[in-house]
């Protein structure tokens, strides 16, 4: 199973997940692409298997990745303070992949009637929800 967490900024989300994955499925290649070199770098130290940075390996990691983990802004062009390009977006909105969300509210996106609790909180439903759907 190939897992593929996005994240932007300062990568913490994405570094929590790539963790939480790693303990979670230790047999499954974990690929982290940040949309910067802070948020790759952060992802690579929780534990990644491997890491990319940038609009080409969002396009490229996308394509045959089985579940892609990451905050909502992912799926949303111009999103986290603009790093996620729309290309990158549609490459995520587009694969094939089980997109594993994380609502977090920030830069004027809100999910309505999603509470706004605590990102490990959060990534504990995200890991949940992958160990359900990859067991269909």
């Amino acid at each position: 199973m190939k897992i593929l967490v996005v994240d932007a900024q300062g990568g913490g989300i994405g570094r929590a997940a790539v963790a939480s994955l790693k303990g979670s499925f230790p047999d499954s290649e974990i690929v982290a692409v940040g949309s910067n070199a802070v948020a790759t770098a952060a992802m690579l130290k929780a534990g990644a298997d491997h890491a990319a940075t940038g609009e080409n390996a969002v396009v490229v990691c996308s394509k045959d990745a089985d579940f892609i983990v990451g905050p909502v802004g992912i799926v949303i062009a111009d999103a986290m303070y603009g790093e996620i390009t729309p290309k990158m977006a549609v490459a995520i909105g587009q694969s094939k992949a089980d997109r594993i969300l994380i609502p977090v509210y920030h830069c004027k996106n809100t999910i309505a009637g999603v509470q706004n609790y605590q990102v490990d909180s959060l990534i504990e439903a995200a890991v949940a929800e992958i160990k359900k759907r990859s067991s269909c």
